[in-house]
């Protein structure tokens, strides 16, 4: 809304620094910051009242004693964190820009789908026919219905970037980090392949930042390093002289995207104010859930699937454990490859403390964020 009443009032189109995307997503950090910042403690208050406090239980006695301490923590304050992505986003995107429109579709929809997870949790609590929320098929249900409509959406927005005959279709290409390959013969995905990479892509994405939401803090900085990889990367593929320096498909408006990305970015910094050890509120699946999702939608739209699996490390080892340890476990009929799974906790119960554990894992996060930009060059 911002960026569009200034360029009212540009009336000579001249260009301004506030129409760069990527200095619009440095303020857009400063905004969804200061929004989430500010409002944090009157949401706790208010999550506090509506008895939205959190009752961790694990299946290990141990592990149960070790976050006892976290009983009625409130959860669900992933709304906060929605809200300053939305108030940034709103303020200073183009809001012309078809994939700012796609991306609060997305946000909105995982959104509702972690708040109704949280809810259930909340609401059945003490019950004699408790619940642990949404079940896990309805989950993937919405999940993969919500990718396929992103994925033909994009692929479509895509097509209809298509201006000349013969143009290469940038949109589909599926590019491999490290690899240079050729910009006039790439590798082009067909339709069905590209709902298919889509769907596992925001899906995957979506659970695992979700299975990494288990300390305080951990999820929050692993998703701020994310996106702020993402935020230099939508730039650089939304800018046609950018993109073709460093070997990348360029993506006609993706470099909006950025501004997405800064204020994903502010956001969860702010939340991480009230979320780091002793933490005072968590993000819940209403915040984890709809974050993953919409980094999942950021990396197809810019055609940086397998960048993410580099970007997300994190994320990536957090869900494989889950992976290997239900596959372990049933191979052996009963034996178990890590003492519990996400590995944050079983690192936790192997001694660390856990603000070790969520500082090691920021880390961690840290040095991929730092390849996958050495990687750019590369190429």
């Amino acid at each position: 809304m911002l960026y569009h009443l200034l360029e009212y009032m540009n009336e000579e189109g001249l260009h301004y620094g506030y129409q760069n995307p990527l200095f619009r997503a440095t303020v857009a950090i400063l905004v969804a910051f200061f929004v989430v910042w500010g409002f944090g403690p009157v949401t706790i208050r208010a999550l506090v009242r509506k008895k939205c406090g959190d009752i961790p239980d694990f299946d290990h006695k141990a592990l149960n004693e070790l976050t006892q301490h976290k009983a009625n923590v409130p959860t669900m304050g992933g709304v906060l964190i929605l809200a300053g992505v939305a108030v940034a986003t709103l303020l200073l995107a183009d809001l012309t820009v078809f994939y700012i429109h796609l991306a609060g579709f997305c946000m909105v929809w995982l959104g509702l789908l972690g708040f109704f997870d949280d809810w259930f949790k909340l609401s059945s609590k003490g019950k004699e026919n408790s619940r642990d929320g949404l079940k896990f098929y309805q989950k993937i249900l919405f999940q993969v219905g919500l990718a396929v409509m992103l994925g033909y959406f994009i692929y479509d927005r895509g097509a209809q970037n298509i201006l000349t005959e013969g143009q290469i279709e940038y949109y589909r290409v599926f590019s491999v980090p490290f690899f240079k390959g050729n910009l006039d013969d790439p590798m082009l995905l067909p339709w069905a392949l590209f709902i298919l990479v889509t769907i596992i892509v925001v899906t995957g994405t979506s659970n695992a930042v979700n299975l990494t939401d288990g300390m305080d803090g951990l999820a929050s900085g692993c998703i701020a390093l994310c996106c702020f990889v993402f935020m230099l990367l939508t730039y650089a593929v939304g800018d046609e002289r950018i993109a073709g320096y460093l070997q990348y498909s360029h993506i006609p408006q993706s470099d909006e995207l950025s501004v997405l990305c800064g204020a994903m970015l502010g956001a969860v910094l702010g939340f991480l104010w009230y979320n780091a050890a002793p933490a005072q509120v968590f993000m819940g699946d209403t915040g984890s859930l709809a974050l993953g999702g919409l980094i999942g939608y950021i990396a197809i739209v810019t055609r940086m699937e397998l960048m993410l699996l580099i970007v997300g490390g994190v994320f990536v080892v957090e869900a494989m454990s889950v992976i290997l340890q239900v596959g372990y476990f049933k191979m052996t009929k009963g034996k178990r490859l890590f003492l519990i799974a996400p590995i944050h906790h079983h690192f936790h119960l192997k001694g660390w403390k856990e603000t070790q554990v969520v500082v090691r894992f920021w880390l961690f996060s840290a040095i991929c964020a730092v390849v996958a930009l050495a990687i750019t060059k590369l190429r």
